[in-house]
């Protein structure tokens, strides 16, 4: 596998590199307000201390069109693909370090199965903000270099990955519903499979190790 840029042309599918925002001082705060676990990966949807900021409004009004969002993060230390995910609007990331994004696309997915041999990678380097479109799938970061963690600003419109309604299944889709705007392909050897998710990887869960 090689590991692309967000600056190269072969993001553009994905994704694209979001510009003309100060995230200095939200970078900072993440910073202070959390951890960043060397064996294993947390995420929070809502901070309270970084959607206090100025860059909240911003991000709400100018990248969202005014639609209510969500400022969080996800941090730790990760080689592994493990399951890809999507919702039904971009995610924007911002990196406090370095990291690698694992993605494929979502019109990759065949009769409810993806091949990770889809699944191209892409470092994103400290301070980068990148826009993950809608119609991509994506996971938890991983580390740029090994046995190094992360800190990365989550932000999404408000209520994802938080409780998953109450539905009933209307289609093959709905199975893969695992929380609220979230939709999810596990790959078998996950943990996330054990714990009852959709397993819709098929191939290696790819571990990124030896190349980083």
């Amino acid at each position: 596998m090689k590991i692309f840029s967000v600056f190269d042309p072969e993001f553009t599918p994905y994704g694209q590199v979001i510009k003309g925002y100060d995230f200095v001082s939200l970078l900072q705060k993440l910073e202070q307000v959390s951890e960043k676990p060397s064996d294993g990966v947390v995420y929070v949807p809502s901070v309270d201390a970084l959607e206090s900021l100025p860059v909240f409004s911003q991000l709400q009004n100018n990248a969202y069109g005014g639609m209510p969002i969500q400022i969080g993060y996800c941090n730790g230390t990760n080689t592994k693909l493990n399951c890809l995910e999507y919702h039904r609007d971009s995610e924007i990331n911002v990196m406090a370090d370095d990291a690698i994004l694992l993605v494929a696309r979502e019109d990759e997915i065949v009769d409810g199965k993806l091949d990770t041999a889809c699944v191209k990678a892409f470092l994103s380097p400290k301070g980068t903000a990148v826009e993950v479109f809608a119609t991509t799938l994506h996971y938890a970061p991983c580390s740029a270099k090994l046995g190094e963690g992360f800190r990365v600003i989550i932000v999404l419109p408000r209520g994802t990955n938080t409780d998953k309604p109450d539905i009933i299944p209307l289609n093959q889709e709905d199975s893969r519903l695992l929380a609220r705007n979230k939709w999810l392909l596990a790959h078998p050897e996950s943990s996330e499979a054990e714990n009852g998710a959709y397993i819709g990887l098929t191939g290696e869960n790819i571990d990124i190790a030896a190349l980083i």
